[in-house]
């Protein structure tokens, strides 16, 4: 059945054009048409009676979902006292939890997502295939798409070593890539340059991510030990698509990645962790792609408005201004463009998946500015349905289960 949506304002195209009245004609969970006016198509009317804007779904680019478990565990702390894939206090939860547990922390963050408006996310998923398919689980009732970068829990403790992957991580990453979407690989420091390079070529007809220059002193380790940096071994061995948080990366190494790989940012993690604040504005003018991800739920609530917002004040408060709309680009079609998703902007064969803002909200009235609006003034409470594959999957901030 054809449905459209009529007297909408929309966030049209791959370029998120603001048309202050307009229709979108969704059939089969596709976008058959949208654009200015009215639609001349014939079936099931839905008016927004000018109260909405219709944006594209939010892409979460970078999450550790199942992390949830241990909120604010060791807060205070820093990045490796929390998260390091060795010793930090991330594993030791991880360790200790029971598989039951951490399902339904998944689903309840999953959850959490979709009522703010995020129809994709993707996420680093530790445990090797078991922990893929624990992921998949816990999300499979759920309409949201989920992008699993499965890993391998083996990290090397001399990164300057000649060996490469034991047999059995290898056959572990391969059992892994035949279930996930990609690897989502801990970092360099943790993997010989000869271990880059089994991962990338195992899996070089899929996704590959790593965190990358995520703090100084990931970058002075890399330095010391192997005499280049992380981003420097990374692009010369693994080739990956896509480099994670890239908060302490020099101009020379974002002109590396742009055009190569992808750059996923996660301010407020690296605010929590006192990481600092990756220069998104110098990483645009250099042609870098870039989207963003509210990274591990131990960190942070998984809020894409939150971050566009964190992000956007705190670089305008170093001198560093970034338009808006680039923001809302980074959550929406960015991030398809570097995870490969038909989704992402409003087009014709796009994927249906859409937020709808109440553009009457009170934090909001009157928008003059729609991108602004959706970065610094628009929230969780001012989503007042959300569609994944043309279908009402959320609405006032409840979950629509049937």
């Amino acid at each position: 059945m054809l449905v459209v949506i009529e007297n909408a304002s929309i966030l049209l195209g791959e370029n998120l054009e603001h048309i202050e009245r307009g229709y979108i004609e969704i059939e089969n969970g596709i976008i058959k048409n949208a654009g200015e006016g009215r639609s001349s198509a014939r079936g099931k009317k839905l008016d927004a009676g000018s109260s909405f804007l219709v944006v594209p779904g939010f892409i979460n680019a970078h999450t550790h979902i199942a992390d949830s478990i241990g909120k604010d565990i060791a807060a205070g702390r820093r990045l490796d006292a929390r998260v390091h894939p060795v010793f930090g206090a991330k594993k030791k939860i991880l360790e200790k939890s029971l598989p039951a547990h951490l399902a339904a922390m998944i689903k309840s963050s999953a959850v959490s997502m979709l009522q703010k408006g995020i129809t994709t996310f993707a996420d680093f998923r530790e445990g090797g295939p078991e922990g893929v398919r624990l992921l998949k689980s816990a999300t499979a009732s759920l309409p949201i798409k989920c992008i699993a970068l499965g890993r391998v829990d083996h990290y090397s403790s001399d990164p300057a070593g000649m060996e490469g992957l034991p047999a059995s991580a290898a056959a572990t990453a391969k059992q892994v890539l035949e279930i996930a979407d990609g690897l989502g690989i801990s970092g360099a420091n943790e993997n010989t340059d000869s271990a880059l390079e089994q991962y990338g070529e195992m899996a070089a007809a899929k996704l590959v991510a790593i965190h990358a220059a995520e703090s100084a002193e990931t970058v002075q380790f890399s330095k010391d030990h192997t005499g280049k940096s992380e981003v420097e071994r990374i692009m010369q061995h693994l080739k990956p698509d896509i480099l994670v948080h890239m908060t302490h990366a020099t101009g020379d190494e974002m002109s590396l990645a742009a055009g190569k790989a992808g750059i996923v940012v996660c301010p407020r993690a690296n605010g929590v962790l006192g990481a600092g604040l990756p220069r998104v504005a110098e990483m645009l003018k250099r042609g870098c792609l870039v989207a963003i991800g509210t990274d591990n739920v131990m960190l942070n609530s998984p809020d894409m408005f939150r971050e566009m917002d964190y992000l956007w004040k705190a670089s305008h408060a170093q001198g560093n201004f970034i338009e808006p709309r680039e923001l809302v680009k980074m959550a929406t079609a960015n991030a398809a463009k570097m995870l490969g998703l038909n989704s992402g902007w409003i087009a014709p064969g796009r994927a249906a998946d859409l937020i709808f803002i109440d553009k009457r909200h009170a934090d909001l009235y009157p928008m003059h500015d729609p991108y602004a609006a959706i970065v610094h003034r628009a929230g969780g409470d001012a989503v007042r349905a959300v569609m994944a594959g043309g279908r009402f999957v959320a609405a006032g901030g409840s979950l629509l289960l049937s």
